[in-house]
């Protein structure tokens, strides 16, 4: 009887199937130093949650070194598919070619790619935000007076998009004129800085707009310190601080990305792409605009 049942038991084991393997997916972010990409991670983080997959995050700490030797460590490990926010839209292209050639399914979100096999990218559509930007801002100084434009890190794509939407929409303002177009890496204490040399070097500003809520932020924050008033200010990203900005009227109004539906989205479709479904090149996440 024991024969027997020990027979039964090994028949049982081998017919049973194999549990299905755990897929892991890498996320790489280019800063965690940052209120919009902590949201989008936790939204990646609760979709992985959810699909029932491991998500390793990575934070690239806006250095572009780091973000190569973070995709480098995700393929060591081998993972099943690739999730990178880049730091800068042609320095990451290196690494995600080696991803390809390793085998390595690579998707992009909230900031694009120059080159690679890229399956999908998932983010807002930036140009549309900044003309969203640039017509709410020219609107409100009644299609007159002089503008600055804040520029976020220099190369990515977020603020090569934000740059061209916001400059097209401007320019069919023809008493608008934009004095200056400075980087301040989408960095508060940046948007500050450079904001503060802009206000010696201008002595008439009429509206700014920046590229990320931290840098808008920042340059309020220059403003009140030097006293000067009278100029409306226009961010995008709508995280926390700057809709409490624009509730207290110091912020005319911020465009509205959703980063927890970015990163939830960009997990969701890569594990449907393991799962045997085809993606679409990009994807859309509607924006809106957060007004006084």
């Amino acid at each position: 009887m024991k024969k027997l049942f020990a027979v039964l038991l090994v028949v049982l084991l081998v017919a049973a199937p194999a549990a299905a393997a755990e897929k892991t997916l890498g996320l790489v972010i280019s800063t965690l130093n940052n209120p919009f990409f902590v949201t989008l991670k936790q939204g990646a983080e609760e979709a992985a949650t959810k699909a029932g997959v491991k998500l390793v995050v990575l934070d690239a700490q806006d250095d572009s070194a780091k973000m190569t030797a973070a995709m480098e460590d995700l393929i060591q490990q081998k993972v099943d598919a690739i999730l990178v926010n880049p730091t800068d839209s042609d320095a990451v292209t290196p690494s995600i070619m080696k991803a390809n050639a390793a085998g390595i399914p690579v998707l992009t979100i909230d900031r694009g790619a120059s080159g690679g096999q890229v399956l999908c990218h998932v983010a807002s559509d930036n140009v549309a935000g900044g003309v969203m930007a640039g017509e709410f801002l020219a609107k409100k100084l009644e299609g007159k007076g002089n503008v600055v434009e804040l520029v976020g890190i220099p190369g990515t794509s977020a603020a090569r998009d934000r740059g061209k939407g916001f400059n097209d929409a401007i320019a069919t303002f023809k008493d608008i004129k934009v004095v200056a177009s400075q980087a301040a890496d989408f960095s508060r204490d940046k948007g500050l800085k450079v904001f503060e040399n802009i206000l010696q070097a201008q002595p008439e500003i009429a509206g700014v707009f920046a590229h990320n809520d931290e840098m808008i932020l920042g340059a309020v924050a220059a403003a009140e310190a030097a006293g000067r008033t009278g100029i409306v200010f226009v961010g995008f990203d709508a995280v926390d601080d700057a809709v409490a900005a624009v509730k207290a009227g110091k912020l005319a109004a911020t465009v509205a990305q959703q980063p927890a539906v970015i990163g939830a989205m960009g997990v969701e479709k890569a594990v449907a792409h393991l799962g045997g479904e085809k993606l679409p090149e990009f994807i859309p996440v509607p924006l809106q605009l957060v007004v006084e």
